[in-house]
């Protein structure tokens, strides 16, 4: 559904696709990334303590989250003509092979500037028992009509 700047009330939600974790989801992220830390790749790696955690197994890259958030904003946004700006993501826990996450968004703020109007989303990826995996905040620009102006 297509919406429009004046429409949009703090407290509407948007969501993001439903995303499968596998083994070949995590490995085909490190390819496009060049990232092949063996956090994602080496389960024997992985059984051993790294740091102050076990994780006990690969876990997807956190950006592969950074890159659901963006989707799910760019699919909201685009079709209004507004542009997905910035995005500050925070990970919160581990995302395993087997997961099912998804993002969603809730609108914070609405701004109006002389250039520009924008709006804050606070957004949220939860795997499949409800658990928050990660939390940020977006900003989506929505550009004022330049033959209004």
């Amino acid at each position: 559904m297509t919406t429009t700047f004046e429409k949009l009330r703090a407290g509407d939600a948007i969501d993001g696709p439903p995303f499968a974790v596998s083994r070949e989801s995590i490995r085909l992220f490190c390819d496009a990334s060049l990232d092949y830390n063996p956090l994602h790749l080496d389960d024997e790696y992985m059984k051993g303590s790294f740091g102050k955690t076990n994780f006990g197994g690969i876990i997807m890259h956190g950006m592969n989250n950074f890159g659901l958030i963006s989707r799910m904003i760019t699919d909201w946004a685009y079709p209004a003509g507004a542009i997905h700006r910035r995005l500050e993501t925070r990970w919160v826990k581990p995302v395993r092979p087997g997961d099912t996450i998804q993002p969603t968004g809730i609108i914070k703020a609405k701004q109006v500037t002389e250039k520009s109007r924008w709006v804050m989303i606070d957004v949220v990826v939860k795997n499949q028992t409800g658990e928050k995996v990660a939390t940020g905040e977006a900003l989506v620009e929505f550009p004022r009509d330049l033959f209004c102006q």
